[in-house]
């Protein structure tokens, strides 16, 4: 093979690799849920072998942030150093029962083949939607992941509305849809698993000033999936 022709070979060999791994999207986030909002959601396509959460790991100290009070600014950080391709909140703040939002992202160029979609959960004390890590597809079309709820492992679900939310604070910093109750006494002590795991969801009760829980049993429970993301790929 002559120089001209190797050169030739390898710059479609360049060509093609920048396709394959180019990727052009859209990430449309649904809540599924009957009465639980959730904080501002981080977006982030990042490189293969990284990660937020480990499920059965214990959650990090941004991941805690999160997962407590809604703050994703620890872990936009830990992406950026990444070089992670991140959206901020595309909502614009909170995503209410039943509606969506939905946002752009374009990792053409990068090393960025892998997808994270995270929020907290509100009413809860430590729970949030995690998708977390997958492929992001090349092949144009539209791919769907049913995501579901973990515990951070950071806090008992004690259901008692208290404002809390700062990382180790204990309580539930809001019910955004102001259905919740008062004078609660509190559900559970400390989980007995300390990492990530799947949310075994909010028990509540049918008491609005008393019981043992500030949640309703009919609003406020859920089943996983609680969250859809819908991922075009143009």
């Amino acid at each position: 093979m002559n120089t001209s022709l190797r050169a030739v070979v390898a710059a479609l060999a360049l060509l093609t690799g920048h396709a394959a791994s180019a990727a052009d999207f859209n990430v449309r986030i649904v809540n599924l849920t009957n009465g639980i909002w959730f904080t501002p959601f981080l977006v982030a396509a990042h490189p293969a072998g990284t990660s937020l959460f480990a499920v059965g790991q214990p959650a990090s100290t941004n991941l805690q942030a999160m997962a407590e009070g809604g703050d994703i600014s620890g872990l936009a950080a830990d992406l950026q150093t990444l070089g992670a391709t991140i959206a901020e909140n595309p909502a614009g703040g909170l995503l209410a029962p039943a509606t969506s939002t939905d946002v752009d992202l374009n990792t053409d160029g990068s090393s960025n083949v892998l997808l994270t979609v995270v929020a907290m959960l509100l009413p809860t004390n430590d729970a949030f939607a995690g998708l977390n890590s997958v492929t992001i597809p090349t092949e144009p079309g539209t791919y769907v992941f049913e995501v579901p709820a973990y515990d951070a492992g950071t806090e008992a679900n004690d259901e008692l509305l208290t404002g809390g939310g700062a990382p180790g604070v204990p309580g539930i910093p809001a019910d955004p849809g102001g259905l919740a109750g008062t004078g609660g006494t509190g559900v559970a002590a400390a989980d007995a698993n300390s990492t990530v795991h799947i949310h075994r969801n909010s028990l509540g009760d049918t008491d609005p000033i008393g019981g043992p829980s500030d949640l309703d049993s009919t609003v406020h429970r859920w089943l996983n999936p609680v969250v859809r993301v819908v991922v075009t790929v143009r």
